[in-house]
């Protein structure tokens, strides 16, 4: 797949749910897990292209994944999770984008130190990048909704009558 391409689709699913977090959603499990699951997945796939790492290139991908998932942890403890309707909700607060806004500069600092260590820049998949922080930040949140004691939100938005298409008919 093209590098734009692959970028673009990349950024879109990123856009996408970072927009739905801020306006807040139902906290469901598989919108929570899913993201970063996927992302993760590519990053790895994007890795197993890449041949020829050595063992210090991996410890470098390590320690970035480490260092991603807890930026993603630290994101994950600022994001408001509440009760609505009887099932939980999500949303992102102004310290969330502030951590995200560290986060990203602390990355792209480490980034910056990995290739001036040798770390050649397509061993740094983006998408293993933001996979393991939403991995980081869904950890924290699913640990703090399953301590909460409300149950997640349906998957289908149609089976619950606040956000479902029934709520308009008549």
């Amino acid at each position: 797949m093209n590098g734009w391409v692959h970028a673009g689709l990349i950024a879109a699913v990123v856009v996408v749910v970072v927009i739905r977090r801020l306006r807040g959603e139902p906290l469901n499990a598989r919108d929570l897990f899913a993201p970063p699951v996927v992302l993760t997945g590519l990053g790895v796939w994007a890795l197993a292209q890449h041949h020829g790492l050595g063992v210090g290139d991996y410890a470098w991908i390590g320690a970035g994944a480490v260092l991603g998932t807890a930026f993603g942890a630290c994101r994950g403890a600022t994001i408001r999770v509440h009760e609505r309707d009887g099932v939980l909700w999500q949303r992102y607060t102004g310290w969330t984008l502030l951590v995200a806004a560290v986060s990203l500069a602390a990355m792209a600092g480490f980034a910056v130190l990995a290739e001036h260590h040798g770390l050649a820049p397509d061993a740094r998949p983006v998408q293993l990048s933001i996979g393991v922080g939403f991995l980081g930040e869904a950890l924290v949140v699913g640990a703090r909704a399953l301590a909460s004691g409300t149950p997640f939100a349906p998957e289908s938005r149609d089976s619950h009558p606040s956000f479902g298409s029934d709520r308009f008919r008549r």
